[in-house]
């Protein structure tokens, strides 16, 4: 029989391997200015992101952030590449318009909307510009005034051959007021015309701030409350303890790999990420109710045999079933990463991170825990009593 409590300090160890780096990267992203630990995206900063494909060249990401520099922005710029077509993705401050309707995001037509439509329902600071000749009308030179916003179609085109409508979008939407709309002319003015854009959307600090503390109070909410039920379930805090430990070890894997793939890779955190976070808690409890379940019987059944040989039995007893049920689910979301779009790929990520984490602190981690702090309890107790001899010794009764 595999003794898994015996060897429980080897299984900590593991845990420190992983969660230490992962600590140091956390405390990186609190560093002022270095660009290291977690990345954030926009739902948590607050910015613009602006992602854009200019229609005569692909210009480098370092000569559009000169570009950004010059007109008094800060923020980053990167290549994307979508279906073989090359894109430029800026992040910046939130570049709010003066427009009516909501202020935190700048829609992009859908690709059945007419120009006319376009222009009437969006703001007044808008150049709604057809793709049938992006070239011709997108020119720097024939920027409207910003009280208008212009629509300049011409009725007999037809799309060249050669155009995806998937690919392309019949019309596009690019601003022309305030900050965004500078920001816009001098791309525009520098790189010639933009005959698509991908993304398109501010979201405002008050926003992101909002957010931020409801992302915490969820998590904490949810941890607490598993920790209080398992306690009155169970009849014992320290199951309720050791569970939240546990928990506390996956959402320190978890968000430590992130802050090491945002650091090397530029993997940000988006709002899919609280909701993989409560997944992940919720799975990881799972197991871990799993067996504490387990050593609850076998403590009746095997009353009087050392705590750590049943608590031992149990995991033993309920492994299999935890690796299958986790595999399982290892199993999809691993056709999901490899097979789904790019926009789930951190949430799928995260999921996967969290699972197979999950599952070895239920075993390895919370139940050789618990363990110890009942070894330790017992050690207490047995001085407590020692002295209390030694007190009545003493004294003669």
């Amino acid at each position: 029989m595999f003794d898994i409590i015996g060897k429980r300090k080897w299984f900590y160890l593991i845990s420190l391997a992983v969660t230490i780096p992962g600590l140091f990267f956390i405390l990186l992203t609190f560093v002022p200015g270095s660009n290291l630990g977690l990345r954030f995206s926009i739902a948590y900063t607050g910015g613009t992101i602006w992602e854009v494909h200019f229609a005569d060249q692909n210009p480098d990401p370092d000569d559009v952030h000169r570009v950004l520099v010059a007109q008094g922005l800060g923020g980053e710029v990167n290549r994307t590449t979508t279906g073989g077509r090359e894109y430029i993705l800026i992040r910046t401050e939130p570049l709010l318009r003066e427009t009516q309707g909501d202020p935190d995001a700048t829609p992009v037509p859908s690709a059945g909307a007419s120009p006319a439509a376009s222009s009437a329902a969006s703001s007044a600071a808008a150049v709604v510009i057809p793709t049938a000749s992006p070239v011709a009308t997108a020119a720097p030179s024939a920027a409207p005034s910003p009280a208008a916003a212009v629509a300049v179609a011409s009725p007999g085109a037809s799309p060249a051959p050669s155009a995806s409508p998937a690919a392309v979008p019949a019309a596009i939407t690019i601003p022309t007021d305030g900050k965004f709309g500078e920001l816009a002319a001098a791309l525009i003015a520098e790189f010639g015309p933009i005959d698509e854009v991908r993304q398109q959307t501010s979201v405002g600090p008050v926003v992101s701030q909002e957010l931020i503390q409801q992302t915490f109070l969820l998590i904490l909410m949810g941890a607490v409350g598993i920790m209080l039920w398992i306690t009155f379930r169970f009849g014992d805090f320290r199951m309720g303890v050791t569970a939240l430990g546990a928990l506390l070890h996956d959402v320190i894997v978890v968000v430590g790999i992130f802050a090491m793939l945002g650091t090397f890779i530029g993997l940000q955190v988006d709002a899919l990420f609280v909701t993989a976070m409560l997944t992940v808690i919720g799975f990881s409890v799972h197991d871990t109710i799993v067996v504490f379940d387990r050593v609850r019987e076998n403590r009746v059944r095997h009353a009087g045999e050392p705590f750590e040989a049943i608590v031992n039995h149990s995991i033993l007893q309920t492994l299999g079933r935890s690796i299958n049920t986790s595999l399982t689910v290892v199993i999809t979301l691993t056709a999901l990463f490899l097979l789904g779009g790019e926009a789930i790929h951190a949430f799928v990520l995260a999921l996967l991170i969290g699972i197979v984490s999950g599952t070895y602190s239920s075993i390895f981690n919370a139940s050789p825990v618990l363990v110890d702090w009942h070894l330790w309890d017992e050690r207490r107790r047995a001085r407590e009593l020692g002295a209390q001899s030694a007190v009545r010794a003493a004294s003669g009764t």
